[in-house]
């Protein structure tokens, strides 16, 4: 696993803040995302190679039920496919992460973090809950999300599909 750091706040101190914030869980019901059909094919992939439990947690989906969303624990980790663009992705100052191959765009959340995968050819986002520290959940997540939902770009000779930051790219 390795860390990218873009000039914003690190990814530790955006984890340990969001970590004393609150011991509540996420809210068990989710909005669905509305992908187009070549995105929403990804996404029913994706939710087939889906583990039953991450960071511990067992598969317990949310509220609507879809393939297009993923639950484990008490809504404590939330999977949703073919979400929008993050808004936060175009600042020059977003902060990311890569998880065994994954890149991944974080966001603080009052009650958590959230985390939205980039370069890939939908988004992926995941809402934890305050109490995850740590990128357990993500890297439980990486697996399935490289094997299912392909980069958006070629990969270049150095094995990277992109150069710049993820405000540099659009959908």
């Amino acid at each position: 696993m390795t860390h990218r750091r873009l000039p914003f706040l690190p990814l530790a101190a955006v984890l340990l803040a969001v970590a004393g914030c609150s011991s509540t869980d996420a809210p068990r019901s989710v909005a669905v995302p509305a992908p187009p059909t070549e995105e929403k094919a990804l996404c029913l992939a994706l939710h087939e190679a889906l583990p039953e439990s991450v960071a511990g947690e067992s598969r317990r989906d949310p509220e609507p039920r879809s393939e297009l969303t993923a639950g484990w624990g008490d809504a404590a980790i939330v999977l949703r496919c073919g979400v929008p663009r993050p808004a936060g992705l175009q600042s020059e100052k977003a902060d990311g992460v890569e998880v065994n191959g994954v890149d991944w765009y974080a966001e603080e959340l009052e009650d958590g973090a959230r985390f939205t995968t980039t370069y890939r050819k939908t988004y992926v986002e995941v809402t934890l809950s305050g109490r995850f520290t740590d990128m357990g959940p993500l890297t439980d997540l990486a697996g399935p999300v490289a094997k299912t939902v392909p980069p958006r770009f070629a990969q270049t000779p150095q094995g990277r599909g992109h150069t710049g930051s993820p405000a540099s790219r659009t959908r």
